[in-house]
C-alpha cells in the first residue's frame, strides 16, 4: 500500500522496508523479522546500482543501523529525516502533486492522529444513533416534515431557489418538445448512493425512477426510489431505459460509479441516444469524519457511514436542458458529443476536471476487480 502510493504520487523509484505479516490473506499488524528485510534491501540496492550510479537514499533516524550501512555503500547521497524535520512539514497543495490523486479508498476523512482517533471513537456511538434517526425520519415521514427535522439534526441540503417547477423550467419552445412522449432524464454526476434520494426530495417527486450499474440489496431496500439494475448488456440496458422513460421522469449517473475528488469520470453515451430531454444535474457532497463510499468494503454500509457524520452536506444544481435523441438522430451531434457536453457543463458548474477514466479503471486500481456488486 505504501509502496504503490510513494511510487505513483511522490515519484519514488524503489521503496525498502519491513513488510507486514500476513495470515490467510489478512494483515495481522506485526512486522516481518529485520534480518529478512536487510537481505531483501541489499538485493534491491545492488540491482538498482547496476542500472545507474546516481542513487539517492532517504532514510529515517531510528534504531535500525542496517539500513544506514547499506545506504552508505550503495547510494551517492543520503538524506536523513528526524523529528524536527517532520514538525516543519506542511501539506503539499493538490495542484503541486506530481500526479493527480483521483482514486482512493478507506472510510476515514480525518488524518488518524491520536487526537483525531480519540474524537472518532468518542463520536461513533453518537453517530450510529444519529445515522439511524436520520434514516428513519427520511423513510417514514413526508418531506415537508422530514427536511426540517434532518436540518435540525445537522444535515444540510442546498439547492437553488426556483420560481418554476422543474418540468416548466426545462420545457422547450421548439416543436420537438411541445408534445413530448417521454419523461425528462436527469443526468447526474455520482457522489454517493444517496444522490437519487436527495434529487427526489428537491423535485418533490415520489414517482422518479432510476437505474444503477451495481447496487447492494440492502441499499436497494433502503432507497425510497424505485431503482432498476442495469446488466451491462447494451441492447438490454437500452430497452430498460427506454421503458422507464416511457413511464415518466428518471435519473441516471452516466459515470457508473462514485468519485470522491473534484474529477468527473467518463460519461457513458447510452443515455444521450435514448432521452429527448436531458437535464444535467451537478451534485456535490461534503463530510468531515467518514466517507460514505467504498470500493473494497461493504457497499450496504455506505448510507450509514455518510449519515454518521456530524454535519453532512449536499449541494444540487439544475443546469440548462440539453437536447438528446432528436439531436443525435438528426445527425447534428453524435451521442458522444452530447455525453461530453453534459459532462463538461457539470464540470464547469462544480469546478471539477473532466477525465476519460471509467468505472473499470477505478475498481481495477482500488479493488482489483471490475466493480460488479452481487445481490446479497
Amino acid at each position: 500500500m505504501i509502496e504503490s502510493f510513494l511510487k505513483d504520487y511522490l515519484e519514488i523509484d524503489v521503496v525498502v522496508g519491513r513488510d507486514l505479516k500476513v495470515f490467510h490473506g489478512y494483515f495481522v499488524g506485526l512486522m516481518e523479522e529485520e534480518e529478512k528485510n536487510i537481505i531483501g534491501l541489499e538485493e534491491i540496492l545492488r540491482e538498482n546500482k547496476a542500472v545507474g550510479t546516481n542513487i539517492i537514499g532517504i532514510n529515517g533516524l531510528h534504531k535500525v543501523h542496517g539500513h544506514h550501512q547499506l545506504f552508505s555503500q550503495h547510494c551517492k547521497e543520503i538524506y536523513l529525516v528526524d523529528k524536527a524535520d517532520k514538525r516543519s512539514w506542511q501539506n503539499l497543495p493538490r495542484e503541486k502533486y506530481p500526479r493527480p490523486l483521483i482514486f482512493h479508498d478507506g472510510r476515514l476523512v480525518l488524518l488518524p492522529t491520536p487526537l483525531n482517533a480519540l474524537a472518532l471513537f468518542v463520536w461513533v456511538p453518537f453517530g450510529f444513533v444519529l445515522s439511524i434517526s436520520r434514516l428513519l425520519i427520511s423513510l417514514s415521514l413526508p418531506t415537508d416534515i422530514s427536511n426540517p427535522l434532518n436540518a435540525f439534526l445537522g444535515m444540510h441540503l442546498t439547492a437553488p431557489t426556483m420560481t418554476k417547477t422543474p418540468h416548466s423550467l426545462y420545457s422547450n419552445t421548439s416543436k420537438e418538445f411541445i408534445h413530448k412522449s417521454k419523461g425528462i432524464l436527469y443526468a447526474c454526476n455520482h457522489k454517493t448512493l444517496l444522490d437519487p434520494i436527495f434529487l427526489s426530495v428537491i423535485l418533490k417527486s415520489s414517482s422518479l425512477r432510476g437505474v444503477s450499474y451495481s447496487l447492494s440489496r440492502v441499499s436497494e431496500m433502503l432507497s425510497p426510489i424505485k431503482t432498476v439494475r442495469l446488466t451491462r448488456n447494451r441492447d438490454q440496458d437500452a430497452r430498460t431505459i427506454e421503458s422507464l422513460l416511457n413511464q415518466g421522469d428518471m435519473f441516471i449517473c452516466p459515470e457508473g460509479t462514485t468519485c470522491r475528488e473534484s474529477y468527473l469520470l467518463r460519461f457513458s453515451p447510452l443515455f444521450a441516444e435514448l432521452a429527448e430531454e436531458i437535464v444535467p444535474v451537478a451534485i456535490d457532497s461534503h463530510v468531515t469524519m467518514l466517507y460514505g463510499t467504498t470500493a473494497g468494503g461493504l457497499k450496504c454500509l455506505d448510507p450509514f457511514f455518510f449519515l454518521m457524520n456530524p454535519a453532512p452536506s449536499y449541494t444540487v444544481q439544475f443546469l440548462e436542458k440539453v437536447s438528446g435523441s432528436c439531436t443525435y438522430l438528426n445527425g447534428e451531434k453524435s451521442k458522444f458529443d452530447v455525453a461530453n457536453h453534459v459532462q463538461g457543463e457539470i464540470g464547469k458548474a462544480l469546478g471539477f476536471e473532466c477525465t476519460k477514466l471509467t468505472r473499470k479503471d477505478k475498481y481495477v486500481i482500488l479493488a482489483g476487480n471490475e466493480g460488479i456488486v452481487s445481490r446479497k
